[in-house]
């Protein structure tokens, strides 16, 4: 009897910290994940409905600048910041994700409470000439279909945190480490 009343109380315990994937996150992997696109990385998710996610990975600059990708945009030329690698789908695709209060218009969604992903070319042109100082581009992005992102979470793949946008669009110098040194910190706590 005193088994099951500690496995049920361990049960109920990991049912109380079970992340709400019903709403914007931020997942950090977690050291144990070493794999070669998703170890070491900070995403910003939103889910799309049904149990699907899409998300950006936010901390991987590639060596790749915006000019050198549209050499004849005259304001891709003058954003130095590299390119991030945002996930393996659509990886042709540039995306900018941009902090700020409301939309930036066009085809854009919300991904975190003030952070959106411009996905037109339109809407990711404006953005780099009038809004680059708040933005960060990538390429590619992450999506899960419905239920994978709940089991990888549960199978101990990534730590996961409350939508920040201005923690997502810091500095990826440093940043994963201190996350997963905060997340392991929270954890002891509880």
């Amino acid at each position: 009897m005193r088994t099951f009343l500690l496995v049920a109380m361990l049960a109920w315990s990991a049912l109380s910290h079970a992340a709400d994937l019903s709403r914007p996150l931020i997942l950090v992997a977690k050291p144990e994940l070493r794999d070669q696109v998703y170890g070491a990385t900070i995403l910003v998710v939103r889910p799309l409905g049904d149990g699907a996610h899409v998300g950006f990975i936010v901390n991987r600059p590639t060596q790749v600048s915006l000019g050198e990708l549209f050499p004849g945009h005259d304001h891709s030329q003058k954003i130095v910041n590299p390119v991030y690698a945002g996930g393996p789908l659509a990886a042709e695709a540039v995306f900018a994700l941009v902090q700020r209060p409301d939309t930036p218009g066009g085809m854009s969604v919300q991904i975190l409470p003030g952070l959106y992903a411009a996905i037109d070319e339109d809407t990711v042109d404006r953005i780099a000439a009038t809004q680059s100082d708040r933005a960060r581009f990538v390429t590619g992005l992450v999506a899960w279909r419905a239920g994978e992102l709940e089991t990888e979470i549960q199978q101990g793949a990534w730590y996961v945190l409350e939508p920040d946008a201005a923690l997502a669009m810091r500095s990826p110098e440093g940043l994963w480490e201190e996350l997963v040194h905060r997340s392991l910190g929270a954890k002891l706590a509880i």
